[in-house]
């Protein structure tokens, strides 16, 4: 008779153990989810402002330097600096305020036109796909676009009102990030990377001063490529009888900080009004060249990105609607606009340490076995 492998003791030992380990393996994973849905509910209301400030720091982080060099203490520049940029935004409003509420007070009445018109410019293209197309026919076109506009509408009037109670907070909170980011930014970096290990200390370093020159050229490009864009698009379409010009330049220069998606979106409220007030006419194709061809394709793609965008680390497309798509899904629209940026963080880190590892033969890799 051939022996037993384990008594029962052993094998009721095992299934003691085995049975412990499953159950501290599931309860570590329940505490880590918990965690990380704790972390982010606390860090909903606070990483637009972090957010905001980020940009406002590397924004203002040249003219900060520049008077710093000039004689200025650091704490004295980010003071006068502050001082000049709210007084400039001060006056801006004060001067656009009154024209702007005329402006979104008369838009506001005249949504629901352009809404029927646009959902009776879907019932044609409807007709005519049936007619090409009739297996299609059970697909209601109009509804969907019209309850697309409609929930469109009410989330922009929502978030609205709800950043309008969110400003309070908003405008005591980017400011102060702001001062401590510009004050103390080197600090931090220094004490972040003084945490590394020796071994890798000079890799760290490195990484993190690519990186954040990397990134400050990239908020930089991207902010100014905005409002170059806005304002193209604004001044081309004052030169037709369009009405809310600059809310729709405003728009445009929004949504193009989104890439590849944000600029077909920008022209769409363009194009609907116009095609409602104006007609096809010539006035109607001229604003369709101001939107593709003069701000995008002249000014956009041939002027501002070789000369602001082109030294950021690029992406193939895929990786570039993988990253959109991905940030929509966690942070909404402003997941879409920092989705490339984290991308191309993430694309330089892995070249960088790959790098190194072959450059300097890093402790654990495959050169120190040879």
């Amino acid at each position: 008779m051939p022996e037993r492998l384990l008594t029962r003791a052993q094998l009721l030992l095992l299934f003691l153990v085995l049975t412990a380990g499953l159950a501290s393996g599931l309860a570590l994973f329940t505490s880590a989810s918990r965690i990380v849905e704790l972390l982010q509910k606390a860090s909903t209301g606070i990483f637009l402002p972090i957010l905001l400030s980020l940009v406002a720091a590397f924004l203002l982080e040249p003219v900060v330097s520049l008077l710093e060099r000039n004689g200025l203490g650091r704490s004295k520049s980010i003071f006068l600096v502050f001082f000049l940029a709210a007084s400039t935004l001060y006056l801006g409003v004060q001067l656009m305020n009154p024209h702007w509420q005329e402006m979104w007070k008369s838009l506001q009445s005249d949504l629901p036109r352009y809404i029927g018109k646009g959902v009776q410019l879907l019932k044609d293209v409807q007709a005519n796909i049936h007619d090409h197309l009739p297996f299609v026919s059970e697909y209601d076109l109009p509804g969907k676009g019209k309850a697309f506009a409609n929930r469109l509408i009410a989330d922009l009037f929502a978030a609205t009102t709800g950043s309008a109670l969110k400003i309070g907070g908003l405008v005591l909170m980017v400011p102060l990030f702001t001062f401590f980011f510009l004050r103390d930014g080197q600090k931090i970096i220094r004490f972040s990377v003084g945490l590394s290990p020796n071994r890798h200390y000079e890799m760290v370093h490195d990484l993190v001063h690519l990186i954040s020159r990397q990134l400050s050229h990239f908020v930089r490009g991207r902010i100014l490529e905005a409002i170059i864009v806005g304002l193209v698009v604004w001044a081309g379409l004052a030169q037709t009888d369009i009405r809310y010009a600059p809310l729709l330049g405003l728009f445009a220069g929004i949504t193009n900080l989104v890439p590849y998606l944000g600029p077909l979106v920008g022209m769409v409220p363009g194009l609907v009004i116009a095609l409602v007030d104006l007609g096809m006419g010539g006035q109607f194709w001229w604003i369709v060249v101001v939107y593709l061809l003069i701000a995008q394709v002249i000014v956009d793609n041939f002027i501002l990105i070789p000369v602001l965008i082109s030294h950021f680390s690029n992406l193939h497309p895929l990786w570039v609607v993988l990253a959109i798509v991905m940030g929509g899904k966690l942070y909404g629209v402003v997941g879409m606009i920092i989705g490339v940026p984290v991308a191309s963080i993430i694309k330089i880190s892995l070249i960088e340490i790959r790098q190194y590892r072959r450059t300097f033969a890093l402790p654990g890799s495959s050169h120190d076995l040879e």
